[in-house]
């Protein structure tokens, strides 16, 4: 409440959104379990997996590129019970999955120990693949995973060349993936710990530039509303110089600030002086 008051209703819309989609997420999976004690098969209707799934609004959280997969069939089956599930709560509200933020826990041999390993849905869809000692190239792990190329080599580093080689890779080069490289389960593979977290791949969307724009006009934003609350009036030098002055993490384009001035004018958070063009009062 206080950042609402401080910052503006504004600022603080997505934090709310997220914050509600979080709340109503355990009521959601609660409901869900419910849901498929009651069903004919049971649990077993999941495809025998523990199977759980956080829905959360477009708009409020970042954008993320949406890449199909060929899921594994325990994997399929247990969405469509979720799909089902969802349906029936409501009409209005579509299901678009994102992959890519997907969790799984799977368990695994290697070198005569134990290991649960601990990735995300696409890195879970290649280990799927290595079920006994068998070898698998590229554009076979590829074509079975229904990745593009570019993404199957980003995750197939994760687990031949990063800290934890689950996989063992052809090939002399140690820090990319050559198009004719085969793989194999490591046998030789020396962990101390049960539990394993492989880090999925960086990608783009981390650094999505309409995004951080995005972000940063809001932050301006903010910094204008809080500036102009205090001041209540202020030339338009001055509100420019104090506003880069509270962003620390980022200098604007002095163009960008008049630009998120300019829609809060027409949003009615401030207005122009009617005697002075260059000065702006804040609306309470």
């Amino acid at each position: 409440a206080k950042l609402k008051m401080k910052c503006g209703a504004q600022f603080t819309s997505k934090l709310e959104g997220m914050i509600n989609d979080l709340s109503l997420a355990g009521d959601l999976i609660k409901e869900f379990r419910e849901h498929c004690d009651h069903l004919d098969e049971g649990r077993s209707a999941l495809g025998g997996i523990d199977f759980s799934v956080t829905v959360l609004t477009t708009g409020f959280w970042p954008s993320y590129q949406v890449q199909d997969a060929n899921l594994h069939p325990q994997m399929q089956k247990a969405i469509q019970v979720f799909h089902n599930f969802y349906n029936m709560r409501t009409q209005h509200r579509r299901l678009q999955w994102i992959h890519s933020l997907g969790q799984a826990s799977i368990q695994g041999k290697l070198n005569n120990r134990r290991h649960d390993l601990i990735v995300n849905s696409y890195q879970a869809l290649i280990l799927l693949l290595f079920t006994k000692d068998e070898s698998h190239d590229l554009a076979f792990i590829q074509n079975a995973t229904g990745l593009d190329q570019q993404l199957t080599k980003k995750l197939m580093m994760t687990l031949t060349i990063s800290k934890y080689k689950i996989l063992t890779k052809s090939g002399g080069d140690t820090k990319a993936i050559e198009d004719d490289a085969t793989f194999t389960p490591n046998d030789s593979f020396q962990c101390p710990h049960r539990k394993i977290k492989i880090p999925p791949p960086t990608t783009e969307e981390t650094h999505n530039k309409e995004r951080v724009e995005e972000d940063r006009s809001i932050a301006i934003e903010a910094a204008i509303v809080r500036i102009m609350k205090m001041r209540r009036t202020l030339s338009h030098q001055q509100l420019v110089t104090e506003v880069l002055t509270q962003l620390s993490t980022f200098k604007p384009n002095p163009k960008l600030i008049k630009q998120r001035i300019e829609h809060l004018i027409d949003r009615e958070y401030l207005e122009r002086d009617p005697n002075q063009a260059s000065t702006y009062r804040y609306l309470a």
